[in-house]
């Protein structure tokens, strides 16, 4: 009788950890392995640019459409680290001007994950994900859209690199690694490692 009840005191230890491990599995979620896909996804960006980079307007000026481009981002502190954005011209206005690093813009802008998933934006534009040529017509601010107003030193580094060799009424892709967005730690909705992409849009300058 002893060992009857010593069989059935194991089997139910056993069926008791199997129900606990299967509590204890978690389901995978988006973020798995990001910080490792995240530098895998900048990588490939990195890749198709080649050695294409472009340090002053004039360089920027030849940049013809769909050719990605990289910019060298200097840190702004000793806490920073350098890096390159990567760029890609959606529409070109030679006409249009630079503005300055003191100055103040308006840009339709649309940010997302690697994933595709927004996380900020004013009007609907390409995600990370999307694929194939691009062409600004399929996606463009609507008449409901307002852009919104900032300073060109007061956002990341990596758009403040951008923004300054952008003339107004362009359009460019930016893809931009952690290290010139949000970091390690990240900010909001945004998790640390996160590289970013935005459909940007210079609309104006609108306080020199």
């Amino acid at each position: 009788m002893k060992q009857l009840f010593s069989w059935v005191a194991v089997a139910l230890l056993s069926l008791s950890a199997l129900f606990t491990a299967c509590d204890e599995v978690t389901e995978p979620t988006i973020y798995d392995n990001w910080q490792e896909r995240n530098e895998a996804f900048i990588d490939s960006i990195s890749a198709l640019t080649g050695n294409v980079t472009v340090a002053t307007i004039e360089q920027a000026d030849k940049m013809p459409i769909g050719q990605l481009f990289s910019i060298y981002v200097p840190a702004a502190s000793t806490n920073e680290e350098t890096c390159y954005i990567y760029c890609k011209k959606l529409r070109a206005v030679p006409e249009g001007r630079r503005p300055l690093y003191t100055e103040q813009v308006s840009t339709f802008y649309y940010g997302t994950l690697i994933t595709g998933n927004r996380f900020d934006g004013n009007f609907t534009g390409f995600p990370a994900t999307y694929q194939g040529i691009i062409n600004p017509e399929e996606y463009k601010p609507q008449a409901t859209d307002s852009p919104t107003e900032f300073g060109v030193s007061q956002v990341i580094s990596g758009w403040t690199a951008a923004l300054q060799l952008m003339r107004t009424g362009e359009r460019w892709m930016l893809y931009i690694p952690h290290t010139c967005a949000y970091g390690t730690t990240g900010s909001g909705s945004i998790p640390g490692y996160s590289a970013l992409t935005f459909d940007v849009e210079l609309v104006a300058i609108t306080l020199e």
